[in-house]
């Protein structure tokens, strides 16, 4: 019987913008872009790529950690990224840190701007909690 679990940080820009985190049906876990929001939902790094990278990591085992799922279990994502040409080293760097050995499927977006003033880098992506954690 497949499950459904949504995920929220309760910070206003999801009931601002009428979205969830992450959102569990069946075995797949569909998760929102996440970006460098703080605890407290603030956006503590406007215009630094490498915190904003970090704290979005960050973001991202938040919402792995809600569902007991691990890194190993991400199969796609999809990365937003300000100003690519002058961040894609940055960005692979990051990418093959924090996945550590796993390659999940990824696309990564050059785009013009993001939802926030100074953010630089977006990730969304797909878990699947049938793969070994």
């Amino acid at each position: 019987m497949a499950t459904n679990d949504v995920f929220s940080y309760g910070i206003p820009a999801e009931s601002d913008f009428g979205y969830a985190q992450a959102i569990r049906s069946g075995d797949l876990i569909h998760v929102s872009g996440q970006l460098a929001f703080d605890e407290a939902g603030g956006f503590p790094h406007p215009g630094d790529f490498d915190a904003q990278l970090r704290l979005t990591h960050t973001a991202m085992d938040r919402v792995l950690a809600h569902y007991g799922a691990t890194r190993g279990q991400i199969v796609s994502q999809t990365l937003y990224v300000v100003d690519l040409g002058r961040h894609a080293a940055a960005t692979a760097e990051a990418n093959l840190a924090y996945f550590d050995g796993h390659r999940p499927a990824s696309t990564v977006l050059g785009v013009t701007e993001l939802t926030l003033p100074g953010q630089l880098v977006e990730i969304a992506f797909v878990v699947d909690t049938r793969l070994p954690a």
